[in-house]
């Protein structure tokens, strides 16, 4: 089996990357230099001259909530090139087999809890990542349509929110869990008797480490009939203060944690109803004590090796 990953270098890239050679898969990838996913014609040369058996599309450009709200038009410029070039490619050199990876924030901010596959485009997207979300919404309709046009065996799944090895540290456009850990990590290091976060700390999150997504991702693949789409978390969510609390503890710091209201909260709450995948026979492994104690361990060691992505 010969897998391309794009996106390779990320943190989902590189998990999914590092599963399927546990697999026993080829697994071919391209470093950015020598392949820019945003350029058709070498996407097209690329896909044809290497003839994977199955592409998985982890690349896109990612950010939090700030990231998301300063740079809408790349974020939807980016991710729309980088979807519609692999897929439209993959399906001109005959390539069977396609996963491409979406993001909870595809479904609307006043979603019913939990999110089903079913609520897609039911209700307004939330507005600090819409532009985001409707470059995912697009990859995943091309694909879906993509398969009932062309019989293809092009789909997607839709992870929560995701942490682990090799996430991006970046002071201001990291997500929330490596945020927090930097955050808390440089308090302790400084001395600081306090430590700030954006909003209330109400909003409820899921997480799910990045080693349970390349499993179920890899799960997806081998089902004979999977889902157009199907979600993948962990079934729990927590409110961003608690997470702030437990990342806190892992890390050893013990002052005062205060919230800034007049940072946007984004959505009230998000967790994603994951009984399709369930059935499927996967179901997640890491519990998020034991996934963020790994998480610092290797925030750690990369920060003092030199490899920290920020």
């Amino acid at each position: 089996m010969k897998t391309f990953v794009a996106g390779h270098k990320g943190m989902v890239g590189t998990a999914l990357a590092d599963k399927a050679k546990s697999l026993g898969h080829e697994v071919l990838t391209a470093e950015k230099a020598a392949l820019d996913l945003r350029n058709q014609a070498a996407v097209f040369r690329y896909l044809k001259l290497t003839q994977p058996d199955v592409v998985i599309i982890a690349a896109a450009k990612v950010g939090g909530i700030h990231a998301n709200a300063t740079f809408p038009a790349d974020f939807i410029y980016e991710n729309l090139t980088i979807a519609t070039n692999l897929i439209e490619g993959a399906r001109q050199a005959e390539i069977p087999q396609l996963l491409f990876l979406g993001s909870s924030c595809i479904y609307p901010k006043l979603a019913p809890q939990p999110i089903s596959e079913d609520d897609l485009l039911s209700g307004p997207l939330e507005s600090t990542n819409e532009a985001y979300a409707l470059a995912k919404i697009a990859g995943l309709k091309l694909c879906q349509h993509y398969r009932s046009q062309h019989g293809l065996h092009y789909h997607s799944v839709m992870p929560t929110n995701l942490y682990g090895p090799g996430d991006n540290y970046h002071p201001e456009n990291s997500h929330v869990i490596p945020g927090l850990i930097r955050k808390f990590h440089e308090a302790n290091r400084s001395g600081a008797k306090s430590v700030e976060i954006w909003g209330t700390g109400k909003p409820l999150r899921e997480f799910l480490h990045v080693n349970d997504l390349a499993d179920a991702c890899f799960h997806v693949l081998r089902l004979e009939t999977p889902p157009d789409w199907v979600n993948v978390g962990s079934g729990k969510d927590i409110s961003i203060l608690a997470l702030a609390e437990l990342v806190a503890k892992t890390v050893g710091f013990s002052g005062e944690i205060r919230t800034d209201p007049n940072k946007p909260d984004g959505t009230p709450r998000k967790l994603l109803d994951i009984s399709k995948i369930l059935a499927t026979g996967w179901s997640p492994k890491i519990d998020l004590n034991q996934g963020i104690k790994q998480t610092y361990l290797d925030f750690c060691q990369r920060l003092e090796n030199g490899s920290l992505r920020q």
